[in-house]
């Protein structure tokens, strides 16, 4: 069953992407991608594998209520702070991997400035604080999962907030050209990617070596 998934959530995925816009679709994906987590995860406790999964558990709960904008944003939301805890208790501190604080703060701050006119001019004003809150929250956890050294959290946040910055984009401030296929692609395989890190932090588990400089 573990040799198969991936292959699974990828059609699945374009199938969704590229074929029915149904609900069920969207979430099969993401179904796939938690039993995939789930299957990574070490024989004993680990709170790293819990959390992660209970993230993954929330951002699927956001797929289905995002119809309902700021229901799925808050779940989408507390996501992101289960996948910042998880992050957390794998830190791993250096210099190299701490200064990327900085491109963050800055694309950070490019995003909240267009966001802000954009929502004010168009009279939205009273979305200003819920989105400012989540794009703390987004950012945040890509800089902690920049910390744990753990090559796959890294690719999927950042490709998580890749998703979740053209989406925004698209919906606030101007049209995306194929925004659809980009956002869905990307966020599908970031998913995917977090829920690979439970595998790859196994291996921390067992003191190897760090395998990100």
């Amino acid at each position: 069953m573990k040799r198969w998934l991936p292959a699974a959530i990828l059609v699945m995925g374009l199938v969704y992407i590229f074929g029915s816009s149904a609900l069920i679709y969207k979430l099969i994906p993401m179904w796939l991608i938690l039993i995939h987590a789930y299957l990574q995860k070490p024989s004993v406790k680990d709170l790293y594998s819990l959390i992660t999964l209970i993230g993954l558990f929330f951002c699927m709960l956001g797929d289905g209520l995002l119809q309902w904008f700021m229901i799925g944003l808050s779940a989408f939301l507390i996501g992101h702070l289960f996948y910042t805890a998880a992050f957390i208790t794998r830190w791993q501190f250096s210099w190299l991997r701490f200064l990327t604080i900085i491109p963050i703060l800055i694309f950070s701050g490019f995003m909240g400035y267009q966001l802000y006119h954009a929502l004010i001019d168009s009279g939205d004003g009273g979305l200003v604080i819920p989105v400012f809150i989540y794009l703390v929250a987004i950012a945040s956890m890509g800089w902690f999962s920049i910390m744990t050294g753990n090559k796959w959290a890294i690719l999927g946040s950042l490709l998580f907030i890749t998703s979740d910055s053209i989406l925004s984009w698209n919906m606030f401030v101007s049209d995306v050209a194929y925004s659809g296929p980009i956002i869905m692609s990307t966020y599908y395989t970031a998913q995917f990617l977090i829920s690979k890190s439970i595998g790859h932090d196994k291996v921390n588990s067992y003191h190897q070596k760090d395998v990100v400089a």
